[in-house]
């Protein structure tokens, strides 16, 4: 069997963790579009209205998220055990 052609046995195992993992990416998007549920003024944070701050809270969130996707992702370019002769 040629190295180009190795089959992966732990794919369904991994295909259902890349996409859990990608689902993360959904709960900014939830969390900011349900606008019914941030739109007040109060509490006040600092003097910022919880509008606003809530939002800004959501993007520290996402970025968190994104590189806790980022490193749990495996990267397509390093070299994997099953490729090594």
């Amino acid at each position: 069997m040629d190295a180009k052609h190795h089959t992966n046995t732990n794919s369904p195992r991994r295909s259902r963790w890349r996409h859990l993992t990608a689902l993360l990416l959904i709960v900014p998007f939830i969390g900011t579009l349900w606008v019914a549920s941030y739109a007040s003024l109060t509490p006040a944070l600092w003097g910022i209205p919880f509008f606003y701050w809530y939002q800004f809270l959501w993007i520290a969130i996402g970025a968190a998220l994104t590189i806790i996707v980022y490193a749990v992702e495996p990267s397509d370019d390093a070299p994997s055990a099953e490729r090594r002769p």
